[in-house]
């Protein structure tokens, strides 16, 4: 992959955005390697830690010059959109690192995760509208979901940017570190803290928090019955209980 740093670990894929000369824009060809990530990561699921690396540039939006000769069919077949969709739907819950500006759909891209670390520099921002189009690639729902909608609104209507500080105070990330280098531990540790939880239970667990109100208790339900069955549940709660019994 041109556009994509690749990292395989046992029970996580780290990726990262890798086209400095261009600030990690989303062009054509960075979808097609993302689209193939998602397919690895559907044929073998686990955690993904995402990042544009630690040299102050998550992602500095959709490539321009190609979003400038788009088209209506262009727009109908969500050639972003479509990407991050995917990343949101996949089976085991995703983080995304920032450093620097992660802008457009660069932070369509952060959103797209389910949880985001940053550092103190990183900006979050849709400057859509001043290009006349809008966030297309997930933040009209994503950002209302994570912010709130006024909230969203107004970062959807101004184009204006939002710094770490504001960012951990509004939920829009979960972690900020004071420096880029302890981006990546920071992600990492928080993967593996999920890492520690039974791998089936945090894709039934991710299914039903995504999975729309109307499918609940229904789903919570069906998930907790094949929980119940799974022998790693057993294991587990053994576990807990021998560590527990009185000396």
């Amino acid at each position: 992959m041109s556009g994509l740093r690749i990292e395989e670990h046992p029970d996580r894929l780290v990726v990262t955005l890798d086209r400095p000369e261009k600030r990690n824009a989303i062009d054509a060809d960075l979808i097609a390697e993302l689209h193939a990530v998602c397919a690895e990561l559907e044929a073998r699921p686990r955690l993904l830690l995402l990042t544009g690396g630690t040299d102050g540039i998550f992602a500095g939006g959709a490539d321009i010059g190609q979003l400038r000769e788009r088209g209506r069919l262009e727009a109908l077949a969500a050639i972003n959109s479509a990407a991050f969709a995917r990343i949101r739907a996949l089976p085991m819950p995703t983080v995304a690192a920032v450093d620097g500006p992660a802008l457009g759909g660069g932070a369509e891209l952060a959103y797209a995760c389910d949880l985001r670390v940053c550092t103190e520099r990183a900006v979050f921002g849709q400057p859509e509208v001043r290009l006349g189009i809008l966030a297309g690639a997930g933040a009209t729902h994503r950002l209302p979901a994570l912010v709130g909608e006024a909230r969203a609104k107004e970062l959807l209507f101004t184009g204006r940017r939002v710094d770490a500080a504001e960012a951990l105070r509004i939920g829009l990330v979960n972690r900020v570190v004071t420096e880029p280098a302890e981006l990546l531990p920071s992600a990492h540790g928080l993967i593996d803290e999920m890492a520690k939880g039974s791998a089936l239970a945090l894709r039934l667990t991710k299914l039903a928090v995504d999975a729309p109100a109307a499918a609940h208790p229904q789903l919570d339900l069906v998930s907790q019955a094949v929980l119940f069955e799974d022998e790693e549940k057993h294991r587990r709660m053994t576990e807990f209980l021998e560590r527990r019994r009185p000396r």
